[in-house]
Formats: C-alpha cells, structure tokens, sequence
C-alpha cells in the first residue's frame, strides 16, 4: 500500500511534490483478471469472512507464506525476525487482514476505488512531476506491475520514465536493493530533483 499512499498523498499535495519513483503497487482499480497468479481464489479467501481470519490472524499468512513466495532470493533468519516482530498474535495481525479487504476489485470497496480513480487522474495530468517507474523481470505470477500494466503506465502516466532493475518478486526491495537505489539516484541526479 506504501505506493497507493504516496500516490493519494501526492495527488493531494501537488505543489509539495518535486517526482515520485515508484514500484509493485496499485495504479488503478483492479479487477480480478489483474490479480497475478492464483490471486481470485487466494483474495475471494482472505477477503471472507472467518477463513480471512483464520489465515491472516491464526497462521500469519502474509509473514509465514506470502512473503517467501513473493521474494526471489530468500530471506535470513534476521530478517525473518525483523518481518515476524511487528506481528506476534492475532490483534496486531489486525491491519494485515484489513489489507485484502480493502484492494480495489472489481468496483469495492467504493470509497478506495474512488481514491485511487482520483490519484489516477492526478496521475496523467502532471507531465510536470517527473515519475520514475521500476520494472522487475521475474514470474508474472509474483509481479503486480507485469508487462500489461507497464504499458497501461506508458499510456497513462505523464512525464513518466520506466527503468527496469533486473530479477525480482513482488517484495522486489529485498531481492534488488542496489539496483532500486541506483536508479533512484540516477534520476535525481537526472531530473536535479535534490
């Protein structure tokens, strides 16, 4: 959600935005055909009542199952650790269930869709604000922003620059890292946006 944040933020507060680089995230209300992989069956599941609740709050699912299949190279022990510490038991796992419940899917809920068709248009009416977008090779299955949603950018994002930051899942900050930076810096550096 940080992407869908910042751009809702940026939409809003225009005039204290200089760029926005961004990666994996929402871009425009979904319908289920653009949920990669098995993602109807997997969100139909964790949007529902009481099986929601059984994988998100009894079994961490987004900790313990969902963030090994959406990195690339693995995590360690540590990091592992530092993933799991914010949710020790079912009340903090809370906000994580909140997460499927609250994707723009087909029309609901209305109140995000609203919001996203909002920042959207702020989106294709700023040629002004440079926009960076990073774009990851790996399987469709495990990638929100594949290669129909990266033409779906091109011919809605203005001002926008896509660079592409090699191998990566869907958590592409843990498998790129160096490359995410480095082509954050290049842009700025590029666009005198410091």
């Amino acid at each position: 959600w940080g992407g869908a944040l910042a751009f809702d933020w940026a939409s809003r507060h225009a005039e204290r935005v200089r760029g926005i680089a961004f990666m994996e995230t929402i871009l425009r209300p979904m319908g289920w055909e653009d949920l990669p992989g098995g993602g109807k069956a997997r969100y139909e599941l964790l949007r529902g009542a009481g099986t929601g609740e059984a994988k998100v709050l009894d079994e961490n699912f987004f900790i313990e199952q969902a963030l090994r299949a959406t990195t690339l190279k693995g995590l360690s022990d540590f990091d592992w650790d530092v993933y799991r510490a914010p949710y020790p038991d079912r009340n903090s796992r809370r906000p994580l269930l909140e997460w499927p419940r609250a994707m723009p899917i087909n029309g609901e809920p209305a109140d995000v869709v609203a919001r996203i068709e909002a920042y959207d248009r702020w989106l294709s009416a700023s040629p002004l604000t440079p926009k960076l977008l990073l774009t990851f090779d790996g399987p469709s299955e495990t990638l929100l922003i594949g290669s129909e949603m990266i033409s779906w950018c091109r011919d809605n994002v203005a001002g926008l620059e896509i660079r592409g930051c090699g191998p990566a899942r869907h958590i592409a900050p843990e498998d790129q890292p160096e490359a995410i930076a480095a082509e954050i810096k290049s842009w700025i550096d590029r666009r005198g946006l410091r």
